[in-house]
């Protein structure tokens, strides 16, 4: 039976991954750092179960993360924690160099010890969570972002996770540690940072606040829900090949104003205003983000035809259970 430890698993990601294991019956070990954009709250379910463990540590503390890999002998790293929000990145880059970069080259050193201390056994794995980010932008006829793209990223989170991704392939090709990669487009579903856009939306929208579109919110994202990926990254996990690299997206593809009518509209349906007016009314456009990439779109051919994997969840699916979870868990 597998022992995973999850990095990041009290993350929006790394959470829904967790919950998907444990259910799956696998041993989980959490290790997380519990920052902001983490919530112990969504793992309620399964913190009493006899396979689930956590750990409160920092992916930057040597003996931390060796200590974890000597106690609970994990046969599957699943590489999620990360400083992620973009606009965070441009303000203030210091703790993205620092995790992403630092984070998981301290995690890479102890992987490859224990590994190597275990006779490199044939079942480990492991898997480096990354985004498509890396890729830089699409222009608006461009094919979408295979696994041969090119990396260029615009932005410093989107630079912290090239630099990480290539740390994982050099360990990989240097070391023969069993490293994967995995790209994803942009996640939403139930319990995301109200940060992040689909939640921001729905939280300001609800609370009768300005919904703020960059620029003309011409820009176009990819949006995979989150059970979706959780899936997909556990398909890696048992089908995927070693030094290879995986993109997983929503095929979902819409332009961020789009996106947030399409919110508003569910919402008008779901939760009329008393005023009879529509939440549209309370879209604000604001001053673009710094070197804001256009669009992003992965091809899925590779897991798809290797692994077997596709989305399931289209977007007026995957939105309209994340609007029901958000009015069910206002709190």
């Amino acid at each position: 039976m597998k022992k995973i430890l999850v990095t990041g698993g009290a993350g929006f990601i790394g959470s829904e991954l967790v919950r998907r294991l444990v259910a799956d019956g696998y041993t989980v070990l959490n290790f997380d750092k519990l920052t902001y954009a983490a919530n112990l709250k969504a793992l309620e379910g399964v913190k009493k179960n006899q396979r689930y463990q956590f750990i409160k540590g920092d992916i930057c503390d040597g003996d931390a993360v060796t200590d974890a890999f000597r106690s609970f002998q994990p046969n599957v790293i699943m590489h999620l924690a990360a400083e992620s929000h973009v606009d965070r990145s441009i303000a203030g880059a210091d703790e993205f160099i620092q995790t992403n970069i630092m984070g998981t080259f301290t995690l890479l050193k102890a992987a490859r010890s224990f590994w190597e201390e275990n006779g490199k056994t044939s079942l480990f794995r492991f898997i480096h969570v990354s985004t498509d980010e890396v890729y830089g932008a699409l222009q608006k006829d461009d094919r979408p972002f295979t696994e041969q793209t090119p990396y260029a990223p615009n932005s410093p989170y989107s630079s912290s996770k090239a630099a990480s991704d290539h740390l994982a392939r050099a360990w990989y090709e240097t070391y023969s540690l069993p490293v994967m990669i995995t790209h994803c487009s942009n996640n939403y579903g139930p319990w995301q940072n109200t940060e992040k856009l689909i939640p921001l939306m729905i939280s300001h929208a609800l609370a009768g606040k300005k919904l703020p579109v960059y620029g003309k919110g011409e820009n176009i994202r990819d949006w995979i829900y989150v059970e979706d990926h959780a899936l997909g990254l556990i398909d890696v996990m048992n089908k995927g090949m070693p030094g290879e690299v995986y993109n997983m997206g929503g095929e979902n593809e819409v332009k961020n104003i789009h996106l947030v009518e399409k919110i508003c509209d569910m919402l008008d349906e779901r939760v009329p205003k008393k005023d009879g007016s529509s939440y549209k009314t309370q879209i604000s456009y604001v001053t673009d983000r710094l070197g804001h990439d256009f669009r992003y779109a992965i091809d899925n051919t590779k897991i798809h035809h290797t692994l077997g994997w596709k989305p399931e969840k289209t977007l007026e699916e995957g939105l309209s259970h994340t609007i029901t979870w958000f009015l069910e868990n206002r709190a």
